[in-house]
């Protein structure tokens, strides 16, 4: 089972580089797993840090996903979670936002994280800066509302029209 201890390399480097980018390490007793939060204004130095140094070699994004918790100052954790194939080893980090405030796109770090973050966006709202084409991904550009946040109505805001009847579709 991993702790905070199997992760102070990548602390160590993280916190090398000048940067007090690290708000805090938890270690999450469901999974094992220890997680690092970082500052929304860091996560790209971090994650560059963490793909391009050789002893930590991360270099593949598993997933960018949000999760939403209201009764928190900042409600928005946007989780990045990154694989070392090299090391067999993965890092969960997070930043935690505020309604209406922006995380940096990491896009150009990993662009993977493209789609993921207009998926984030889609569904959660959370804005990323810099971001090269944010839109909606998976609902209509007219949808009102964000349908992950928990405060979303449990029957939506409309009904929802399928187009099982379309034949000109392919």
């Amino acid at each position: 089972m991993a702790d905070a201890a199997s992760i102070q390399t990548e602390l160590t480097k993280i916190r090398s580089a000048g940067s007090d980018a690290v708000q805090s390490v938890e270690e999450n007793p469901v999974m094992g797993t220890p997680w690092i939060t970082v500052k929304p204004r860091s996560i790209v130095s971090v994650l560059k840090i963490l793909r391009d140094d050789r002893a930590l070699d991360y270099k593949l994004l598993t997933d960018l996903t949000c999760l939403d918790r209201p009764e928190r100052e900042k409600r928005f954790g946007v989780v990045y979670i990154l694989y070392s194939v090299t090391h067999n080893k993965r890092l969960f980090l997070r930043v935690w936002v505020g309604e209406g405030e922006a995380v940096p796109t990491v896009s150009a770090v990993f662009p993977s994280a493209n789609w993921a973050e207009r998926e984030v966006y889609d569904l959660f709202g959370v804005i990323f800066e810099g971001h090269p084409d944010l839109r909606r991904i998976e609902l209509p550009d007219e949808w009102e509302g964000h349908p992950l946040r928990k405060d979303y109505p449990l029957i939506g805001r409309r009904p929802v029209i399928l187009y099982n009847d379309v034949k000109d579709i392919l």
